[in-house]
């Protein structure tokens, strides 16, 4: 079976910007069985059409949470509400899995010091590991295409490699002939391609960043996709479908 694995990231990755309100840098991984993507697609367009009438609008978290551009609407509370009923219901019902890795900046320097090495690429580590464990427990044959968001020719030139690094080397944990089996590829798309994986994914990434900093303060749309986490046989997500580092 073919999969494509949609990335985005919340926070910044620049260990030379700490924001100690918010100091974590988070990859977010949404994992679509590629026969299960149309109807998510069909589903979300559709809810664009009856929020906006049309589905040019690009889902994002820190937009809708802030109301800025297009989700001014939402300053109608009533409004307000129908959406984001909606809009769980969506993210509720669809089928896919989420794959998370977090770094904390300000522990990661601590710890490492001028060795830390940069968040964005050693999430993308940890989420390529945690990609064929998860799969490895569903599906030993999958194949799978891995789609990030464009972010600029130099940083993604940097992803671009690390990759490379890691599917020629592999991993401690996990051989460079697994992954060549199951990676078939990495792509960039642009914000204005209209990605839908690539908004679902942002739109996860926030609330598991939340969770990861406040893991004993409610916040429902951590709630809403926590069924989603790749976990063990126990029901355990921690360190499986979302890592803390270090």
């Amino acid at each position: 079976m073919k999969y494509q694995l949609f990335i985005d990231e919340t926070g910044d990755h620049s260990l030379s910007n700490i924001d100690y309100n918010f100091p974590l840098f988070l990859l977010c991984g949404c994992l679509i069985r590629e026969d299960r993507l149309a109807e998510i697609e069909l589903t979300i367009n559709q809810f664009k059409i009856k929020y906006f009438g049309t589905i040019d609008v690009i889902l994002h978290s820190r937009k809708i949470r802030r109301h800025e551009g297009s989700f001014q609407i939402l300053f109608d509370l009533d409004l307000k509400r129908r959406f984001y009923e909606d809009l769980n219901k969506i993210v509720c019902s669809a089928s896919f899995t989420i794959i998370g890795s977090g770094v904390d900046k300000a522990k990661h320097i601590r710890k490492y010091g001028r060795l830390a090495s940069n968040p964005y690429p050693l999430s993308l580590s940890f989420i390529m590991e945690r990609l064929i464990f998860c799969l490895d427990s569903i599906d030993h044959e999958a194949k799978v295409n891995i789609k990030a968001e464009k972010r600029g020719s130099k940083e993604d030139n940097l992803l671009l490699a690390h990759y490379n690094s890691v599917l020629d080397r592999g991993t401690y944990y996990v051989s460079k002939q697994r992954l060549q089996k199951t990676i078939a590829g990495f792509r960039f798309h642009s914000k204005r391609d209209n990605i839908i994986g690539l908004q679902l994914s942002d739109l996860c990434a926030y609330p598991l960043a939340r969770n990861l900093l406040s893991p004993t303060v409610p916040y429902i749309p951590f709630d809403v996709i926590r069924g989603k986490i790749y976990c063990n046989r126990a029901g355990n997500f921690r360190g499986y479908g979302l890592k803390l580092f270090p």
